[in-house]
């Protein structure tokens, strides 16, 4: 029983371990492709313009902002589809199991935003500060994934449930402060029709295909409104009912009644169906659309699109910085994006978690030690994915800010990784010697 309830889990880790994968080889492509001969066409790529302009609108953008606009809020949709769950079925939805990650979120916010304000002196990179709270996931699970079962599973959910807390404040963070001047007028349309979205959710009522022409409209409406269009994706996640419209004792007695009706029916002796049996399969789609829940059909749907498309397509279009002698960057900023990544996260994670457990605020599972705490607190500095996505919208106008905040990421991200990686390597290697002896 146990091992059925956690092959989803486990399934989840293997996708995100193989998207960090996909991340670093589309990290390294964009690297190598932007710094040669051929790096002209690597600009040249993702600044070319594409989209459509009428009197009555205009879309017309470089194929960048497609990406971190367009793409990456169907990211932001599974995100929001993650949340919900985690909070209404998941490793969120009591106080016991949220404190646990709660606690380390926090101290993954706010420890790096307040190791950034106090190293930056520099008014007009103050606007990074946001850049190193985040964690890649991806990134994360692959490393975790490399040590196989020298971790517990517990530490897996773990960084999981931290990751999907560290996304909720990234996200009112991104809403917030990383928006421009906002249109009321257009914002009040797109919150009618989220809040029509809802209301059909609250009656049971779903249909995919108006959920995506409500999602196109919504993201519009607040792309022009001046509130980043990715958070579309979020608040319409939010209305994807998660109940089925049967439950599983009435599914499966009629799945009996169409096996029975199957098994008589007219068999044509070719390799075809009759028409009984092709308006009996039509009848069983239907029974099985009404069983699933419409929340997990679409996560489970857009999981491997989200891991192995989406993002590494994130990661080719933003990571292609140019490196050479002539280039301007800011050295102070690049400095304090990795000290901010590597020891903000450590700090803040590490202490405010085993702070909390020493006076029996949370419960730690006993699997987990004090070291793999450590470990996964330096993990939690890989911010890819969310960390250069801030620093898209933080330096929008400035192209020597954001190639310096892309580098810092770059560096930040990969010295957590490497640390994290051998504490969690070595030390649980040495602890379990030590407990065989």
């Amino acid at each position: 029983m146990k091992k059925r309830l956690l092959s989803p889990f486990q399934k989840f880790v293997q996708i995100e371990s193989l998207s960090g994968i996909l991340l670093f080889a589309a990290t390294i492509v964009a690297m190598v492709w932007a710094n040669s001969p051929f790096g002209e066409s690597y600009t040249n790529l993702w600044q070319y313009n594409i989209g459509i302009s009428t009197k009555s609108i205009e879309l017309d953008k470089p194929l960048i902002l497609w990406v971190n606009d367009g793409l990456m809020a169907v990211f932001f949709f599974l995100i929001g589809l993650e949340i919900k769950r985690e909070f209404l079925i998941g490793e969120l939805n009591s106080v016991k199991k949220i404190a646990f990650p709660l606690f380390g979120a926090l101290g993954g916010m706010l420890m790096p935003v307040a190791l950034f304000m106090l190293l930056n002196k520099n008014p007009e990179t103050f606007n990074a500060w946001g850049v190193p709270m985040a964690t890649d996931i991806a990134f994360s699970l692959a490393v975790l994934k490399l040590l196989g079962d020298r971790v517990p599973l517990s530490l897996k959910v773990f960084l999981t449930a931290f990751a999907i807390v560290d996304d909720i404040g990234a996200v009112l963070v991104i809403a917030i402060f990383y928006s421009g001047s906002i249109d009321t007028a257009l914002l009040a349309y797109a919150f009618i029709l989220l809040a029509i979205s809802y209301a059909l959710s609250y009656k049971g009522i779903f249909s995919k295909y108006l959920n995506l022409a409500f999602g196109a409209i919504i993201w519009i409406l607040f792309l022009k409104a001046g509130i980043h269009p990715t958070l579309a994706g979020i608040l319409l996640a939010f209305s994807v009912p998660v109940r089925q419209k049967v439950d599983t004792t009435e599914f499966i007695e009629n799945l009996i009644g169409f096996a029975d009706k199957f098994r008589v029916s007219k068999i044509v002796e070719k390799p075809i169906l009759s028409k009984e049996q092709i308006e009996q399969i039509d009848d069983l789609e239907d029974w099985i659309n009404k069983y699933q829940s419409p929340l997990q059909h679409l996560e489970h749907k857009l999981h491997d699109w989200v891991a192995y498309l989406i993002i590494p397509i994130f990661a080719l279009a933003n990571a292609g910085v140019v490196i050479n002698s002539d280039m301007t960057l800011d050295y102070d900023l690049i400095k304090n994006i990795t000290i901010c990544l590597v020891f903000g996260n450590f700090i803040g994670i590490s202490s405010i978690i085993l702070t909390a457990k020493k006076i029996k605020l949370i419960e730690v599972p006993q699997d987990i030690s004090n070291w793999q705490i450590v470990g996964v607190s330096f993990l939690a500095g890989i911010g890819f994915t969310m960390a250069i996505f801030v620093a898209s919208l933080a330096f929008s106008e400035s192209p020597k800010y954001i190639d310096s905040a892309k580098i810092g990421i770059l560096i930040g991200s990969f010295l957590s990784a490497i640390i994290g990686y051998c504490i969690l390597r070595f030390k649980t290697q040495s602890q379990n010697a030590l407990y065989e002896n």
